[in-house]
């Protein structure tokens, strides 16, 4: 069973196009988790006109925070490959077949994306050239975090063992990669699998490169280490 995690708020521009091109790739014992936040426009009308009984609406946080909100998207999960999605991006129609197959070798999987505005207008073929993206664990703990949450799938095992997030966690993408790669395992795959929306309202942490100063980027490390040590020794004992 696959579920789907959508974090929502105001999202109603979107949303429509990217639960179309998610839907159409789910079976029918499959589930889309969207944990919706408050939104004070009709992105939930938009999501009950679906009228698909494989969508589970749950009420978010209200905190106004998307790492808390996918969270909570998780919590409600009950497949055994989670996949991790944006409300205003589009998948491509083959982004399920590609992750599953290479989920049969691997823990946790990131893929590159097509960037694009918010109409689809290419800005850069990849994602992974255009942030720099590579793999490694240390490199992606320590230089530059390449763990896009909208182009990540990964087994319940890696949803249980990150499962609480740490309270200073920065996002729930960082914390999830860097969880699989610690301990677990992670694969960068090079298909592209997301239109991957950049514009001024995206909340991700990757929409627009990082927004945090050096100081702030290098306490978001220093307190990721701190809590991947916590949980090395909850493994232990």
């Amino acid at each position: 069973m696959i579920t789907v995690c959508i974090a929502t708020y105001n999202g109603e521009k979107y949303i429509g196009e990217q639960l179309a091109s998610i839907l159409s790739q789910l079976s029918c014992d499959d589930e889309v988790i969207v944990s919706d936040d408050g939104s004070t426009d009709k992105t939930l009308s938009v999501v009950r006109g679906f009228a698909d009984n494989r969508i589970r609406i749950v009420d978010g946080p209200h905190r106004n925070l998307p790492t808390l909100n996918f969270e909570n998207a998780l919590r409600h999960a009950k497949g055994d490959y989670i996949f991790l999605a944006d409300q205003d991006d589009v998948w491509m129609e083959d982004k399920v077949k590609v992750c599953m197959k290479a989920l049969e070798k691997s823990d946790c999987v990131v893929s590159d994306a097509i960037v694009t505005d918010d109409k689809l207008n290419v800005i850069s073929t990849s994602m992974y050239n255009m942030l720099n993206v590579r793999q490694g664990r240390l490199y992606n703990l320590l230089c530059h975090n390449g763990y896009s949450g909208c182009c990540m799938a990964f087994k319940r095992k890696v949803l249980e063992k990150a499962i609480p997030f740490p309270k200073n966690a920065p996002m729930h993408d960082i914390w999830i990669g860097n969880v699989a790669a610690f301990f677990l395992n992670i694969t960068f795959v090079r298909p592209h699998l997301v239109k991957f929306r950049r514009h001024d309202n995206v909340v991700s942490y990757n929409g627009k490169g990082s927004r945090y100063s050096i100081v702030r980027r290098f306490l978001i490390r220093f307190n990721t280490i701190k809590s991947l040590l916590r949980l090395a020794v909850r493994h232990v004992f």
